[in-house]
């Protein structure tokens, strides 16, 4: 046993025994040639670091392990890279397959996407979609009439938009670069960009391509000095003609119910400026707002929005959380008489905004299942005529658009998609400010590897060749436009031996259903009956 004891001890040291027997070695000869001077710093220097690791008490792994613990730290800190480059399989979603991520390059290059051989996909698996194809299949539809029109009869300026657009991405969480980027590259799409809550920046406005302001808790750039919501700036820069549409954010798919803090120290002038905040203190965004407290009060305020930027389309955006809230929201719609023009559903699948590893995982409703209620909710009280739905959540294939266009919404807003269309590798360091390919980070240096006129006709292609993808798969159903879609053109394997179509596995209600008293679905008529226009709490 001692002697066990004895060898156990020594493999633990040998490498730092061999690094001070190895300098001892070269030390004397550093003078007879170059090659043993760098050989004996080396070994040095490795010594020191032995002697430190015995010494120090933060990490017993290097205590017990002088200098070959050192590895451990090394895997430890390159192992996302490592997986991703070398040991990822092409399906692992982490969170987006290799598969995906070379989609969106091929496409964004204008390279070939086409793939030899046959599908890599087990279309025996369990949960394996695909559409319907006719026999009878038709020439493609042009793309370019990809549009759907927000606006309801209470809008004086409806904006046609694209079915596929940026989501919400601020600067400051994008660099400058990457915002001209993409503005750049939807206005030579002829499509939208959401601004995110970080308000109209300066590189937002350059390249003069449509925006969707979205207007958070913070109520950044339209805000007073106590962070309260000043109608005023708003006005001002909301009748700007590049702003086609408000979007008030409720909750983002990334961390729903959660505000958030920018440090001071990661204000800079210009984002102080964008966001009407001041420097030296930290960015406050507020879990809720401050301007309604209840449905009542959040329609009349959407309804104050539209009014000050002269009748644009006005809608919300938010992670579907208690459902008879949303529903709560609708009573207050049918109760005043004011409808907004729009709504997004963003998925619990979270996005670019950094958030704690519990709100990530595990708040929040996942994009279909939200869609699906929203779409429901919509049409079972008579409103989904008059109000569009919009989605955001891992969508990135013109498959991935055809299914929640399938399912009820009428257009999509990606985020991810387009990140790498600029240049993202996935690293997941957005919230270091060290992003290696200058994406999301406000290091000048960093940023300045993205060049704006390049990455701007990357974003154009992917959205025109995402659309002919798009137009693809549609003709092969038989379909001419997106808004043809229904539940019954898609399909999903549910076991080895049972496919559905969607319109037989999901539940959709009938129009004005919630208005009847005889609602059939009990899971709807609870939820109905639980919300209450002037409260988001429970009814019972």
């Amino acid at each position: 046993m001692p002697g066990f004891l004895t060898l156990s001890i020594l493999s633990r040291y040998v490498s730092f025994g061999l690094c001070i027997v190895l300098a001892a070695v070269f030390v004397p000869l550093g003078g007879q040639h170059p090659v043993y001077a760098a050989l004996a710093t080396v070994f040095g220097l490795l010594s020191v670091l032995g002697v430190h690791d015995l010494v120090q008490t933060r990490h017993a792994v290097t205590r017990n392990y002088p200098v070959v613990g050192h590895i451990r730290f090394l895997i430890e800190r390159f192992r996302p890279e490592l997986r991703q480059y070398l040991f990822e399989t092409d399906f692992e979603k982490l969170p987006f397959s290799r598969i995906q991520r070379s989609l969106v390059y091929a496409r964004a290059k204008s390279e070939p996407d086409q793939r030899p051989f046959g599908t890599l996909a087990d279309t025996y698996e369990n949960g394996y979609e695909f559409i319907c194809h006719s026999t009878a299949p038709i020439a493609m539809g042009d793309p370019a009439g990809f549009r759907t029109t927000v606006g309801n009869d209470q809008t004086a300026q409806p904006y046609s938009g694209s079915v596929l657009n940026v989501s919400a991405m601020s600067f400051g969480a994008l660099s400058a670069n990457a915002i001209l980027s993409l503005n750049k590259g939807a206005k030579l799409g002829g499509f939208a960009q959401d601004t995110g809550e970080g308000s109209i920046s300066p590189y937002h406005r350059r390249n003069g391509g449509d925006l969707v302001w979205q207007i958070a808790s913070g109520y950044f750039g339209c805000r007073n000095e106590d962070g309260s919501f000043s109608a005023e700036r708003f006005a001002a820069q909301a009748v700007d003609p590049q702003v086609k549409m408000i979007e008030v954010k409720l909750s983002q798919g990334a961390k729903p119910g959660h505000g958030g803090i920018l440090p001071a120290r990661k204000i800079s002038p210009e984002i102080a400026a964008t966001r009407g905040i001041s420097m030296g203190a930290d960015c406050v965004s507020p879990p809720f707002h401050k301007s309604f407290r209840t449905p009542l009060e959040m329609v009349a305020f959407l309804a104050e929005l539209r009014r000050l930027s002269g009748g644009k389309p006005v809608g919300f955006k938010l992670a579907l959380g208690q459902p008879w809230e949303f529903m709560a929201i609708v009573k207050a719609m049918r109760e005043t008489g004011i409808v907004p023009d729009f709504v997004v559903v963003d998925g619990s699948e979270g996005g670019t905004g950094s958030a704690p590893l519990e709100l990530t995982d595990h708040v929040g409703v996942p994009m279909r299942e939200a869609l699906l209620f929203v779409h429901n909710t919509l049409v079972g009280t008579g409103l989904r005529g008059k109000i569009r739905i919009g989605v955001s959540g891992k969508v990135i294939s013109a498959f991935d658009i055809a299914c929640v266009l399938g399912m009820g919404a009428d257009w999509v807003n990606c985020a991810r998609g387009f990140m790498f269309a600029i240049g993202c590798i996935q690293s997941q360091s957005c919230h270091t400010n060290k992003c290696p390919t200058g994406v999301a980070t406000q290091d000048p240096l960093r940023q300045r590897a993205l060049d704006v006129t390049d990455k701007a006709q990357r974003v154009a292609n992917f959205h025109r060749d995402t659309l002919n993808a798009l137009a693809e798969l549609l003709a092969c159903a038989g379909l001419e436009h997106p808004g043809e879609l229904r539940p019954h053109h898609l399909v999903r394997r549910v076991s080895s031996s049972e496919i559905r179509l969607f319109s037989e596995l999901l539940t959709y209600l009938e129009d004005g259903e919630l208005l009847d008293e005889t609602i059939r679905h009990p899971f709807y008529r609870a939820m109905w009956h639980a919300a209450r226009p002037d409260s988001f709490a429970r009814a019972d």
